[in-house]
């Protein structure tokens, strides 16, 4: 009898402990898209500064709430985690996204896609690209060093706020405009 129940005790651990090492993985499209809404996030914030349709304060109340959504992400990125995380994080940024949309208001004009925008675009491009196998790996893992790059420079250019100069506006839209027509050569 104790036998038993020391088994049975034995077995509903271990599976519990295998079905806690399967639910964790590594998430790389939920780290991608979480990615893609701060940089679209972070741009929409420089804009209303910039044409006052965001006050200081609030820019600033947003960008803080930025900084602590980055801050866990960049705690979730590369490791093993539960989806649930990610799905938290995703969540969180698209409340930031509606909270900095309402207080803009409605758009005044339409204008060019912000580099931000072209970057989510390009993601989709590559992501699709892979998926349907016109892309082939080795171009397609290039791209998307060359698009990652791209990122990380672009929210190293807009991080906290800070304006980008025309020069480095100038920088990042050449590069999109290089990668797509590379991209537009698999189509």
């Amino acid at each position: 009898m104790k036998k038993t129940v020391l088994l049975s005790l034995l077995v509903v651990f271990g599976l519990a402990l295998f079905y806690g090492c399967i639910s964790m993985q590594r998430w790389p499209d939920s780290e991608r898209s979480a990615e893609n809404k701060m940089v679209v996030i972070q741009e929409k914030i420089g804009e209303g500064l910039k044409t006052r349709a965001l006050t200081p304060d609030q820019s600033q109340s947003f960008l803080t709430t930025l900084k602590g959504i980055r801050t866990d992400y960049t705690a979730l990125r590369d490791r093993m985690v539960y989806r649930e995380e990610w799905d938290s994080i995703s969540a969180r940024l698209d409340t930031l996204g509606s909270e900095v949309d309402r207080a803009m208001g409605p758009p005044a004009r339409v204008e060019a896609p912000r580099s931000g925008d072209r970057i989510v675009v390009l993601q989709g491009r590559i992501d699709d690209g892979r998926i349907s196998g016109r892309l082939p790996m080795p171009q397609g893992r290039e791209f998307q060093a060359r698009l990652d790059s791209i990122r990380s420079d672009y929210l190293r250019m807009t991080d906290g706020g800070r304006y980008a100069t025309n020069e480095e506006r100038a920088d990042i839209s050449r590069r999109l405009d290089s990668l797509e027509i590379d991209l537009n050569r698999f189509r």
